[in-house]
């Protein structure tokens, strides 16, 4: 844990509510040695350059690193406003000169969440509900989703429903239009609640997240999934979302299809047998 600010190493309860943001950057896992220095050198380079355009005190947050991710605590009286308008839009703005030039996999794509809440430092990090909540929204499939398809946006930002009523809603505080945003369940691990979601450059809204995104699927690498779009579907034809041979296991099949013919079969998952059957 990096101690920026006065805030200190305070007890139970050192902290009331406070503004919390998330980072965690796309991809990092897969990289190579090189590429990852270069990842975390420019989290924090760019981070600190987006906190002095929107007017925040970098040197007063109390943070914590994980090489690809950033959890920050900032101080009291630090503006949501800021950290939601100028702050994202700065850190977009230097996320595409970094990227500039790069091939594709090289990209820095970063998903970002900012929360409101309670939380105070522990022995290894922070507790309280807060901290679980942002780590949880920065997370979610939906953002995952939407950062997945969208391959130029640098960018994928995911607010609390306290910060997006209290900040964006009504178009008072920020520049960024209320319908910029995307309304979108989440559920990852125990928490169950709902984030508003937005991508700068972007239209999330119309980005096909898919009815198992929507549900907050989990995306364990067990699962096995599958989707197909289809299109129209002739008469007697058959399709399949899914098709696996594995005895047990999580699966998931989603079929996007047009007009279907008659007797046509259309099935989301399929599973055969050892034996043959289906």
């Amino acid at each position: 844990m990096a101690k920026n600010g006065e805030d200190g190493m305070g007890g139970a309860g050192a902290f009331r509510r406070r503004l919390l943001l998330a980072v965690d950057a796309k991809g990092y896992g897969g990289s190579g040695t090189i590429r990852q220095h270069q990842f975390q050198e420019a989290i924090v380079r760019l981070t600190e350059l987006a906190a002095g355009a929107a007017g925040l005190d970098r040197e007063a947050w109390l943070t914590q690193e994980g090489g690809d991710s950033l959890f920050a605590v900032l101080p009291e009286g630090a503006s949501e406003p800021a950290l939601v308008d100028s702050f994202m839009r700065s850190l977009e703005t230097g996320l595409r000169a970094f990227n500039l030039d790069r091939a594709q996999e090289a990209r820095l794509r970063l998903r970002a969440a900012v929360h409101f809440g309670e939380t105070s430092p522990a022995a290894n990090g922070f507790a309280g509900s807060a901290p679980v909540e942002i780590g949880r929204i920065r997370d979610c499939a939906a953002l995952r989703a939407a950062l997945d398809q969208l391959p130029e946006a640098p960018l994928a930002v995911g607010l609390s429903a306290t910060v997006f009523r209290d900040v964006v809603q009504g178009e008072a505080y920020t520049t960024i239009r209320e319908n910029e945003f995307r309304e979108v369940p989440v559920k990852e691990k125990e928490y169950r609640g709902a984030a508003w979601i937005w991508v700068p450059g972007a239209d999330v809204r119309q980005v096909d997240l898919g009815p198992a995104v929507l549900e907050g699927a989990r995306h364990d690498t067990n699962v096995v999934r599958g989707s197909v779009d289809v299109g129209d579907v002739e008469e007697e034809a058959e399709v399949t979302g899914v098709h696996t041979d594995r005895a047990t296991g999580d699966f998931e099949g989603y079929v996007k299809a047009g007009r279907v013919g008659r007797r046509a079969n259309v099935t989301g998952f399929r599973q055969t047998t050892p034996g043959g059957e289906s």
